[in-house]
């Protein structure tokens, strides 16, 4: 009973067989048909290397929410050369609440505005990285990926070790509240006071003002190695003593995690603005640099992603099947038009044939009945 029952699953197995095998003898080979199959197998084996390095990269995806984080502090990191004398300015923030913020966390080094070779390749390499960057959007995705969890990577230095040092290089960082606020850089330092801040301006000269100044970096959050802000290189030369520099900035939290770093940043982008300061022509207000940046309330989680192993798999067998199937359809279509129009021919000189010698044999037979005829 077991063996019947055996047998009849068998059988009902054998009959559900979708890929039933042709005998050889049914089988013919042919030219065109292996020439058509080293094509598809050619074919077959690009698309799935093409296929198996789509697999192997990864890419970058956007997601938007709301920002509910207000009580951190925001992180702004600073790296800018003024073409001025250290002991003639000074660089604080005040927030939308009249908070002074301590530029503790900021140095000031007495160094040369005019750049060594070394800075002034380093210089043209991110201004034309910074060119790229409007035109070729993706690129930024490239710069997430190649971000590392590293320390930041170190400006060339000048190499002039003279003591009479025009400019004066301000770098560090300063902490300050997530809300809007201006980061200026102006005559004299900085003085508080309950009502504010001043600076100490009328012990400085007019004719020391110059505020020509270049951006070798200036960020918010945590600063990753590999990532370029949007004010990266920037250089701004002044002709005229009493200028104004306003960078109006507009900030948004950024959290990055890709498969080499994970870290909470921020992304910018900025509105420039420049003006002589003339009261006699009605143009007001102070010479300085001055960087007013506001929050937004939207945060952008970037992730970076990678294609499954199913959906690979799939992929792959699509490209193997479709090309598979297509070409035999091809191969069968073609040969199907060849056969007709071979055929045609072939019809058409058989009939010549065949008319022929139906003509000799008729021309063959007259003479011998009219020979008949006469006797």
């Amino acid at each position: 009973m077991r063996r019947l029952t055996k047998k009849k699953a068998l059988s009902l197995v054998r009959e559900l067989d979708a890929f039933p095998k042709v005998p050889e003898c049914y089988v013919e080979s042919s030219t065109s048909g292996g020439t058509v199959s080293l094509i598809a197998f050619t074919l077959m084996a690009a698309l799935a290397l093409l296929e198996f390095f789509v697999y192997r990269d990864t890419w970058m995806k956007y997601e938007y929410e709301v920002d509910k984080d207000f009580s951190s502090k925001l992180r702004i990191n600073v790296d800018i050369t003024v073409a001025m004398r250290c002991q003639y300015i000074g660089a604080d923030v005040l927030d939308l609440a009249e908070t002074m913020v301590a530029s503790d966390g900021l140095k000031y080094e007495p160094v040369n505005f005019e750049q060594s070779p070394r800075q002034r390749l380093w210089h043209m390499t991110l201004l034309h990285i910074q060119e790229r960057l409007r035109v070729e959007h993706s690129l930024q995705d490239v710069l997430f990926k190649t971000a590392i969890k590293a320390p930041p990577l170190a400006q060339p230095q000048s190499e002039d070790s003279s003591s009479s040092h025009s400019a004066c290089r301000i770098h560090g960082h300063l902490y300050v509240n997530k809300v809007a606020g201006n980061f200026h850089i102006t005559v004299g330092k900085s003085i508080p006071h309950p009502r504010g801040h001043a600076h100490l301006a009328a012990l400085v000269s007019h004719d020391s003002y110059n505020f020509s100044h270049r951006i070798d970096h200036l960020s918010f959050g945590e600063e990753i190695p590999g990532i370029i802000s949007p004010l990266d290189g920037t250089e701004k030369i002044s002709a005229d003593a009493n200028h104004m520099f306003q960078y109006f900035i507009t900030i948004v939290p950024t959290k990055l995690n890709t498969y080499k770093v994970s870290a909470e940043t921020h992304q910018y982008s900025v509105t420039e603005q420049d003006r002589v300061i003339n009261h006699a022509a009605g143009s007001h207000g102070v010479s300085g640099i001055f960087m007013k940046y506001d929050i937004s309330s939207l945060m952008v989680r970037v992730t970076e992603q990678h294609m499954p192993l199913w959906q690979f798999l799939v992929r792959l067998c699509g490209i193997i099947g479709g090309i598979f199937s297509t070409t035999g359809m091809l191969h069968n279509m073609v040969g199907f038009l060849v056969d007709v129009i071979c055929c045609r021919f072939q019809m058409g000189m058989y009939k010549h044939l065949k008319e022929a010698p139906l003509n000799e044999q008729t021309n063959s037979e007259t003479p011998a009945a009219t020979e008949n005829y006469v006797e």
